[in-house]
């Protein structure tokens, strides 16, 4: 049996980490890259990870069983274009992107619906570029797959199974279904953030007396509102509809609560937060979702000299790296002085047991 081929137009981030998931958990794999970098290009070829590197996209892709369209979207119809000469006919056509209506519409008209199975890997990091991919980012995240209703059934089922390799948890929706549901989980939320952060940022005063409090409650929910300005200015552009009648109903609920606070509507506020807190508690909290966790963990700690070194010198005696470290000095709502940040969800779990076999009281956010 000759070796599963599969190519890359795109080496970033989400092509970078798909590729080396591939790479790691199916060793007898092929894979073929094209990316505009040419640094991104040599450094997967310098890791073994990409066998074949391009730098136009050819007739290598011929050979492919399987094409990852990971450029950014505005390049889909040009990739689509060149991509169509050389494709062969039993070669799975996939993308992963975070809207999905726009690919299936360019995948139409450039008439490659027979052979397309949209992908979007729910996983990222504020990290971008190749030299930040890792296999890691896949393991137990939804790896949603929208097919066109052309795609033969065995081919659907070749890239569940392909997904599963990748550790990766595949799921299969409607592409327009997968547009509404993200905008609500995902795409709203970052409006929602932004705007937040954007009405302290308007509301405060000179001396900045809000952003010098600001921590707890504030920074979690806002967490978001750091991502790229310009990926998520795209998003918004490409899945404006939905986001925009989400939005709506967003602003009615907004609407009542502020009639509610001016009737005194004691009920109403009662009902509103009790829902709210049934429904966020049934959330699971596997780290599945388009919104990425922070793996943080809050630590109590007497104000005495050394307690902060001794901390992190137990951490680094068991190798475990820290993301981010700091002191919480607005404590409203928060269990914690002091707050660690790590890279992954092992490294959360084994850092709580040691700190608290070492006597430190913890608490992870749910």
């Amino acid at each position: 049996m000759s070796k599963l081929t599969c190519g890359f137009i795109g080496l970033g981030l989400i092509g970078g980490s798909i590729a080396k998931a591939l790479k790691e958990n199916i060793p007898d794999i092929r894979i073929i890259a094209f990316d505009i970098s040419r640094e991104s290009l040599a450094l997967a070829a310098k890791e073994n990870l990409a066998d074949v590197t391009v730098s136009v996209i050819n007739e290598a892709f011929s050979e492919c069983d399987y094409i990852f369209l990971c450029a950014p979207v505005r390049k889909n119809d040009e990739n689509l274009a060149a991509v169509k000469k050389f494709i062969n006919p039993d070669c799975l056509l996939t993308d992963v992107g975070s809207v999905k209506t726009g690919i299936h519409q360019a995948v139409c008209r450039a008439g490659l619906d027979h052979c397309f199975i949209g992908g979007h890997p729910m996983a990222g990091s504020e990290r971008v570029g190749f030299l930040n991919s890792r296999a890691a980012l896949l393991e137990n995240a939804y790896y949603i797959l929208t097919p066109t209703s052309s795609v033969p059934g065995r081919k659907l089922d070749a890239y569940r199974e392909l997904v599963s390799g990748m550790r990766a948890i595949p799921l299969v929706l409607d592409y327009r279904e997968h547009d509404y549901v993200t905008a609500a989980i995902s795409h709203l939320p970052h409006v929602v953030a932004a705007s937040l952060v954007n009405l302290v940022c308007r509301s405060d005063s000179r001396d900045g007396i809000m952003r010098t409090v600001a921590a707890g409650g504030f920074k979690d929910i806002t967490r978001i509102a750091s991502s790229q300005a310009g990926m998520w200015q795209q998003i918004c552009l490409t899945n404006g509809s939905n986001i925009s009648s989400l939005l709506s109903g967003y602003i009615d609920i907004l609407t009542r609560f502020q009639e509610a606070l001016d009737a005194g509507d004691s009920e109403f506020l009662y009902t509103q937060f009790e829902n709210a807190r049934g429904y966020r508690d049934s959330l699971p909290n596997a780290s599945c979702g388009p919104i990425k966790r922070s793996y943080r963990i809050s630590v109590e700690i007497p104000d005495r000299s050394g307690t902060l070194a001794h901390i992190t010198t137990l951490l680094a005696d068991r190798e475990i790296s820290i993301k981010n470290i700091g002191i919480t000095h607005n404590r409203e709502g928060d269990d914690g002085v002091l707050k660690i940040e790590f890279y992954d969800e092992n490294a959360l779990k084994l850092a709580a047991g040691i700190l608290k076999a070492s006597g430190y009281q913890t608490g992870i956010p749910s």
